[in-house]
């Protein structure tokens, strides 16, 4: 969503604090079935193939998604200084990295934002050329490492030739003047008309075309609760129709009718509210149980909801997740929680080096600061090696045991069991272990050694233990 408002949070968040205060290689799944408003965009010709499509795209319940913010992530906010760190980023254990939006900025009516897409066939010049885009893909492959591109579907600057070309491809008033999208403070985008079929061909032949122009592999769709569900079947569609790839699609949405549209996530906005409400204005723990079941309503199969403890929107609006949620030990208590009760992480560039300076809107003013803080992208790299280490952790069936302060979970997949606590108070707590966990024996997941448990756990303010078997 445009980077200057966050309306979706504020709704989010306003819902959780109520739940708070009224209490919680597999082969992939089939993608659900629908029936698709219009076909698969098959008519405009695609561009010739680049590169050798990626086979090694993990399975969604798998990833482990990277944000990249390319103005902030390095000193020259380009393609070529996201490259030069791909490895550091697979050695903090992610294997998506998903690109903010990578097309031309639009000026007219414009505040600089990314999400004001100009062209939606061309690189923005500010990151590079097409072959910096390229190389950064290659490169990214080459590690192991999948890449998503941002998507902005719902509208486009004013400056995009279609407003001049095509004036019935978006929304007008009586009067023929093209609006913003309704019922927001967007003034710096034109509203795309989804009653036009033509305007949609364009749009998802636009889409299309960078699975073979750059050689992705999938995209992350922004403000995806705005356009109608038809549109995301079409063009969800149209891409499950690129066989060549394997393609991770990501709705930055929580309409449940996106998962039978056939995303593979919708995005946390609740959870995120979930761990605001707890960490920030202490509500119980029991919270996250509840959201494990909102959020996932009309999921199927390995479908996911994508959590986090930050993000480009909300560390500009609300700060670090050091800010939020209690320092070094209280934004790992949240990460961890974020990371292995239910759905598939998703690290913001900087946070896994301790940032306490937010990254505002339009992303300009702040770099990040690498390096600085290696305690801290320790504690990151022991957890997501720990979680890709197990298959419980990844995907297996969550329990929920939490108190009103420690939010407390089994998981099992198959054989395998894990079993995490954390505690979510600056302060330290016991935690009255479930009777049918007393005496049993397992592995501390970060340091190796044998736990076995009693009948109660002293957790230190903010401490976590996950353990396995």
């Amino acid at each position: 969503m445009p980077a200057f408002i966050t309306v979706a949070f504020k709704n989010s968040l306003a819902l959780v604090l109520g739940l708070g205060l009224l209490a919680g290689c597999k082969k992939e799944a089939p993608t659900p079935a629908f029936a698709p408003f219009n076909p698969p965009v098959t008519s405009i010709p695609t561009p010739p193939q680049y590169g050798t499509p990626f086979t090694g795209v993990p399975n969604r319940e798998d990833a482990v998604i990277y944000q990249v913010n390319m103005r902030a992530f390095s000193q020259g906010g380009n393609f070529a200084g996201v490259t030069a760190r791909l490895d550091s980023i697979k050695a903090l254990g992610a294997n998506v990295v998903y690109l903010m939006p990578i097309y031309p900025v639009g000026t007219l009516r414009g505040v600089n934002s990314p999400y004001a897409v100009k062209d939606y066939r061309a690189v923005n010049p500010e990151f590079g050329t097409l072959a910096d885009l390229r190389t950064l893909v290659d490169a990214a492959h080459a590690r192991g490492l999948s890449v998503m591109l941002d998507w902005v579907a719902n509208h486009t600057s004013w400056d995009n030739a279609w407003v001049a070309d095509h004036p019935d491809w978006y929304l007008q008033n009586s009067a023929g003047t093209i609006l913003s999208p309704p019922n927001t403070n967007y003034t710096d985008v034109a509203q795309l008309n989804f009653s036009n079929p033509a305007m949609r061909l364009n749009l998802i032949a636009a889409l299309k075309s960078w699975v073979y122009t750059a050689n992705v592999d999938g995209f992350r769709f922004d403000y995806a609760d705005a356009p109608p569900v038809d549109f995301w079947q079409q063009a969800v569609d149209t891409l499950r129709h690129v066989k060549t790839h394997k393609l991770l699609l990501l709705s930055e949405a929580t309409r449940s009718a996106n998962f039978s549209a056939g995303f593979d996530y919708n995005f946390g906005f609740n959870f995120y509210g979930g761990l605001r409400s707890v960490f920030g204005n202490g509500g119980s723990a029991t919270t996250f149980d509840a959201l494990n079941a909102s959020e996932y309503t009309g999921a199927t199969g390995t479908q996911q909801v994508v959590r986090y403890t930050t993000n480009h929107d909300v560390n500009g609006s609300d700060g670090t997740p050091v800010a939020l949620f209690g320092g070094d030990a209280g934004a790992m208590s949240a990460f961890v929680i974020a990371s292995c009760y239910k759905g598939v992480p998703m690290v913001y560039n900087g946070q896994e080096s301790g940032m306490t300076t937010a990254i505002p809107f339009p992303f300009t003013s702040v770099k990040v600061k690498w390096d600085v803080r290696p305690d801290v992208t320790r504690a990151y790299k022991q957890l997501l090696r720990a979680r890709a280490g197990s298959a419980a952790l990844r995907r297996g069936t969550p329990t929920a045991y939490s108190s009103a302060d420690v939010c407390a979970f089994t998981k099992t997949a198959g054989s395998e069991q894990a079993f995490v606590m954390a505690n979510v108070r600056n302060s330290a707590r016991q935690y009255t272990v479930p009777v049918s966990l007393v005496g049993t024996t397992w592995t501390d997941a970060l340091q190796g050694t044998s736990v076995t448990l009693g009948s109660a756990v002293s957790l230190p303010a903010y401490g976590y233990l996950v353990l396995k078997k």
